[in-house]
Parts: structure tokens; sequence; C-alpha cells
């Protein structure tokens, strides 16, 4: 069986990686939190930017354009994933971070329907693409740039990616909580909702300046072996790789999605107030900011493969009864008590699965077939999760729908993780 931990790579020194993890943490955490607060506001700029005299329409448009802005994702992940095979993970951070500011920029301030008609719907669309290219390249980048300062220890290093998604999916909650409480829905509608978006430009520098005065990273300065065509060997070597690794990752991202609609989910179908349902997201994003390193830490000594294959068992036993539970009796506490165990299953599963990828492909490869991998799954089973989820339901017209997309996605992860264990032999 082949094993999860390597000896450290020449160059490696404390100081560099706490500098990685402090770089990649800061620039993720941005990356993600911009991508977060578009889903936590939904409702909000559904009629804002996307008014059409009938709410679920209006959130169909909005979860829609969220989601064709993944499409952007795979080719981000090509560009920005070879790039960073073939000139190196610094450079490749650097140009998504920027490219991320960018597309927040542009919905920060884009003005609404009403001020400028169709021209504020295509703005906020190509903000979102925008957002969608730079993070198609972050995560492979961001996560090989974090596994290659330490080798040995990949499962802790690479799950401060997940933490910092976690402070991500915290602060989208707290900025959620706070404005819709203080705030009245006029004042929520005409500017409220930009606030968070601009909290995330006021980072941005911050993370431009760290990533520019950072080392590459030793495990790929040191490598024996490169390649100038790393996509055309990832499809032509690794593509049974590129399946079970995108398998992989189906689960964390569903995980990150469902506590996202949560709260859509909880004003539109539960009629629960908008305040106490970013409370409990909350919850799920503390225990994953928290929890993560340890489950990185753990998933080194016992292996990737454990964690996520009991998330996922447990994801498809649990989630219809955690539905039913909240449905019957939708209330603040059964809402926190669902976004807490979300939060547990969703760290257990979530924080192993960096290192795994990184196991899966060469250091040759790794920017180009993790970020393809990654992205593949987070295109369909995430950009698309709050469009597919708000469809079910009215559709369907049985609230329980959400439930059945958990644990398809579960499924297939277990699937996936299985096969990474026998196949690859992976631990």
């Amino acid at each position: 069986m082949t094993s999860t931990t390597a000896a450290p790579a020449a160059g490696y020194t404390h100081p560099q990686a706490r500098r990685a993890i402090v770089s990649s943490s800061i620039g993720n955490a941005l990356e993600w939190f911009d991508i977060l607060i578009y889903g936590a506001f939904a409702v909000v700029i559904a009629k804002q930017f996307f008014p059409t005299g009938n709410e679920t329409v209006s959130l169909l448009l909005t979860f829609g354009t969220f989601g064709v802005s993944f499409f952007m994702r795979p080719l981000g992940a090509v560009v920005l994933g070879a790039y960073s095979d073939r000139v190196g993970r610094k450079s490749a951070l650097m140009l998504s971070i920027m490219l991320m500011t960018l597309g927040t920029a542009l919905i920060a301030f884009m003005p609404n329907y009403e001020s400028i008609g169709l021209l504020a719907p295509a703005g906020i669309a190509l903000g979102k693409m925008i957002q969608g290219f730079s993070a198609g390249g972050e995560f492979g980048s961001s996560t090989a740039f974090l596994v290659e300062h330490a080798p040995h220890r990949r499962g802790f290093f690479s799950s401060w990616q997940v933490a910092s998604q976690g402070v991500s999916l915290l602060l989208a909650a707290i900025f959620g909580a706070v404005l819709n409480n203080m705030l009245t829905p006029e004042q929520l509608a005409s500017w409220g909702w930009r606030v968070p978006f601009v909290f995330g430009l006021l980072i941005a520098p911050a993370g431009v300046y760290i990533r520019r005065h950072l080392d590459e990273s030793p495990e790929f300065k040191d490598a024996s072996e490169k390649t100038d065509s790393p996509l055309r060997d990832t499809f032509t070597s690794q593509k049974l790789r590129l399946l079970i690794g995108a398998g992989s990752v189906i689960m964390a991202t569903v995980s990150v999605y469902l506590s996202l609609y949560i709260p859509t989910y909880a004003v539109k179908q539960l009629g629960l107030p908008a305040w106490s349902s970013f409370a409990a997201m909350s919850v799920a994003g503390l225990i994953m900011a928290v929890g993560s390193p340890l489950v990185g830490t753990w998933s080194d000594k016992f292996g990737r493969t454990p964690f996520m294959i009991a998330s996922s068992a447990l994801y498809i036993v649990l989630t219809y009864p955690m539905f039913v539970f909240l449905t019957n009796s939708p209330g603040f506490l059964q809402l926190l008590l669902l976004q807490t165990v979300i939060g547990v299953l969703m760290t257990m599963y979530f924080a192993a699965m960096p290192a795994l990828l990184a196991d899966i492909f060469p250091v040759k490869t790794r920017g180009t077939g993790m970020s393809l991998a990654y992205n593949i799954a987070v295109t369909i089973f995430g950009g698309f999760a709050g469009l597919i989820i708000t469809w079910l339901i009215d559709f369907t017209g049985n609230k329980l729908s959400v439930s059945y997309f958990v644990i398809f996605g579960a499924a297939l992860s277990l699937l996936a993780s299985l096969s990474a264990r026998v196949v690859l032999r992976l631990r």
C-alpha cells in the first residue's frame, strides 16, 4: 500500500512553511469569501439584479448566474494549473488573487437593474465569470504550494486550505446575520448587501503583498522531472487518476454548498428569519475552521480515505432523517443542530481530501491534475447546486428533495474514496 508520507523536501524550513500557510490561507479565504457571500445574499441579489415578478424565477436566475460562472472554472484550471506546473506555484497564485479582486470589484460596485437595465445582470455575470476563472486555478496551485513545503505532513498543511474556507463560511454567516438583523429590508437591498464585498476588497492588498514576497515551493524547485505539456500528460497517462480525483471532490463541494444553501432554504421553504439561518451557518464554518487542522494531522497518521469513507457513509444514512426533522418542526435549534452535523461531516471529509489529491498526482502535473479534478466536480455539483435544489423543490413540491441531491453526491464520493484505496492503493 502506498504511503501518504514522504521525507522533507530539500530546502524545507519551518519559517518557509509558516509563510506558505499564511499566504495560501489568506488568498484562499478571500477567494472563497467572495464566492460564498454571493450565495449567502442570493435572495437580495435576485431582487436587485434579476427582477421578474416571480420570486422563484428570480432566484433561479441568480443561482443560474452563479452556476454559469463555474463553467469558467475548468478553463481556469487548465490555464492557471498548467501555468503553475510550467512556471511555478508562486506566479500562478499571484495571478489568481489579482483576478479574483477584479471580479469582486465588478460585483461590489455594479449598479442595479433599475439603474442600468440589462447591463446590471450582465455585469454581475461577468464579475462571477472572472471569479470562476480565478478560483479554477487557485485550489490546485495553492494546495500544491502547501504540500510541497512539507511533503511529510501533507494532511496537516493542506488542511489549512479547508480551514481557510471555514473562516470564509464563518465570515459570510456573520455578515449575513449582522446585516439582516441590524438593517431594514430597504437598507439591505439598497447598499447593505455590498458591504461584505467591499470588505473582501480591503483584504486583497494584504494577500497580494504576502504572495509577492514568497519563495517558490522547495519540492517544485527540486523536482528532477518537469514537463512543458502538463495538460497533455494528465489526459494521456493519468485519466483514471483524474476520474478518481474528481469523484473524491464531489462530497466536499456538496457539503460546502449545502451549508451555503441552507439560509436560502430556511427563508424560502421554512419561513425562518434570515438572521437565524446565518447564525446557524456560522457554526458549520467555525467547526470547519477549527477542526480541519486536527483532521489533517490525523490523516497523516491514519490515512485520508478512512475519514472520507466514514463521512460519505454517514451522509447517506443521516441526510434524509435530518431534513425530515427540520421540515417537520422548523426552528432555530433544529437549524443549529443540522448545521452542526453538516459541519462535522464536512470537516471529516474535506480536510482529508486535498492531501489525497496531492497523493494522486505527481509533482510535474500536480497543479494541473488537482485543478482539473477539483473544478470538474465543483462545476457540476457546486456551481449548480443551488439551481438544481431550487428546481427540484419547485418541480416535485417536496421540501425534502434537497436530501436526494446530497445522498447522490455522497454515494459517488464513497465509490471514489474506495477506488483510491483499492485501485490506486492510497490509504
